[in-house]
């Protein structure tokens, strides 16, 4: 397991607490890191709600708010655990999944949910020990599924959690040959995502990720290149009408340069075509969608030639 996992388990302690003392220890025993609970007994029970030993306030107000604050601690390969045997979660896990979802945080569940509305994707439901295998074997999460007849309920569900502003970085991937060209030649991918246009690699910047190892990330996720990240071309709020708008959420985008040393492309299924063009020969000739366009447009100003 090469990526640091964290997660927070959650569930009746009341009820299920010998349950959740099992799963932290598989969890931990297959190393990831469970910030909460910590592993204690049950201390006592004030009007249904379960005070541990090593909780170091009285309040259970206060109680809940720090264990969800550690949700703040978890990065980019954090999750939720949620431990619901015969579908309960009873009700201060329900008030952690709500502030859990509305906070963009991965959730799993041991089973399906029997006493909650909450919508779940179809990939949501894990028991720990298949969880444990998945990221043994993959080195991520498992990936959000959704049903045919689920669309318009999760594209609602999405829509609640997509924090206000998303920072997105791209880059103008340029080649750097052992033998000097007059025109440098850089790297469009044709996606479906923008239809059929072109466009420059890049993507959403993940929670606790700096740009450079964002955008470093995904042109080895999106192309198998491994990339040297140059300098700043242009920050700008996502251009509307741009085929990909979403009313309501402020897109940014920081696109720079970066440099490679082969042409080697091997595309992931974020993309079904590239190319490699001089920038003035891409402008003139090739479809491209509006956002890469404006930053190539100021790349080929600064920087080609």
């Amino acid at each position: 397991m090469q990526a640091s996992f964290r997660c927070v388990i959650h569930g009746s302690f009341r009820k299920h607490f010998n349950e959740i003392k099992k799963i932290h220890q598989l969890f931990t025993s297959a190393g990831i890191e469970v910030l909460a609970p910590e592993v204690s007994e049950i201390k006592a029970v004030e009007d249904g709600f379960a005070v541990l030993e090593s909780d170091r306030e009285s309040d259970p107000r206060m109680i809940e708010l720090l264990y969800l604050h550690n949700l703040k601690k978890l990065g980019e390969n954090g999750f939720s655990y949620f431990v619901n045997p015969e579908g309960y979660i009873g009700k201060s896990a329900s008030y952690e999944l709500g502030i859990a979802q509305i906070s963009n945080t991965r959730c799993f569940f041991l089973e399906k949910l029997g006493d909650h509305p909450a919508y779940l994707h179809n990939n949501s439901v894990w028991k720990p020990e298949n969880l444990v295998e998945f990221v043994r074997t993959y080195g991520k999460l498992p990936e959000p599924k959704v049903k045919r007849n689920e669309k318009v309920i999760h594209s609602l569900w999405e829509k609640l959690m997509v924090p206000g502003s998303v920072v997105a970085v791209g880059g103008i991937i340029e080649y750097i040959g052992r033998k000097r060209r007059t025109e440098k030649e850089i790297l469009l991918v044709k996606t479906h995502k923008w239809g059929g246009q072109y466009s420059i690699v890049g993507g959403k910047v993940r929670r606790n990720e700096r740009l450079e190892e964002a955008l470093v990330r995904e042109v080895v996720e999106e192309t198998g290149l491994q990339a040297q990240v140059g300098q700043d071309i242009c920050t700008f709020d996502q251009i509307k009408n741009s085929g990909y708008y979403l009313p309501g959420v402020q897109h940014i985008f920081v696109d720079k340069v970066v440099q490679v040393e082969s042409k080697k492309v091997q595309l992931n299924e974020e993309a079904q075509e590239f190319i490699w063009a001089p920038a003035l020969v891409a402008l003139e000739e090739l479809p491209i969608e509006p956002n890469a366009r404006h930053t190539l447009e100021l790349y080929s100003e600064a920087f080609s030639g």
